[in-house]
């Protein structure tokens, strides 16, 4: 078995936050309920991996905002594979217990398109991410 990753795939995303304390009670939660693991941790940041990619949120005093914005040039959302419709469904349940907003309620789960199965989610400085069922055989 070949370890190394292959050319393209992502090495990582570091995310700024306004206040990391805040940020790792959402994103902790979520990134471990998607099988990452604690990668590194100091002051200013925290960093799970799944694989050879790994995801950064980091409180820089570089900041320029106090808020993401993803309507604006940049990051829009990060989206995850989830293996089942159930998965997403309770990820989508619980998120509001770890600081997450389910976005698009009317829509849920098809608020990409009836084809799409999913949960769009909020955190509480703007970030959003997408949690896409890929079993879309599973029809409960």
């Amino acid at each position: 078995m070949n370890d190394k990753p292959t050319t393209g795939t992502l090495h990582h995303v570091e995310i700024w936050v306004p206040d990391l304390q805040r940020a790792v009670v959402s994103w902790q939660w979520l990134l471990q309920a998607l099988g990452y693991t604690l990668f590194q941790d100091w002051s200013d940041g925290r960093s799970w991996r799944l694989g050879a990619t790994y995801l950064v949120l980091e409180q820089s005093p570089a900041l320029s905002a106090d808020r993401h914005d993803r309507c604006r040039p940049g990051l829009n959302h990060l989206a995850f594979h989830v293996e089942s419709r159930a998965l997403v469904d309770a990820l989508a349940e619980h998120a509001p217990e770890h600081g997450w907003t389910l976005m698009f309620p009317d829509r849920h789960p098809h608020a990409g398109g009836e084809q799409h199965y999913a949960a769009y989610l909020e955190d509480m400085d703007g970030f959003e991410v997408e949690l896409v069922a890929t079993d879309m055989t599973d029809q409960s």
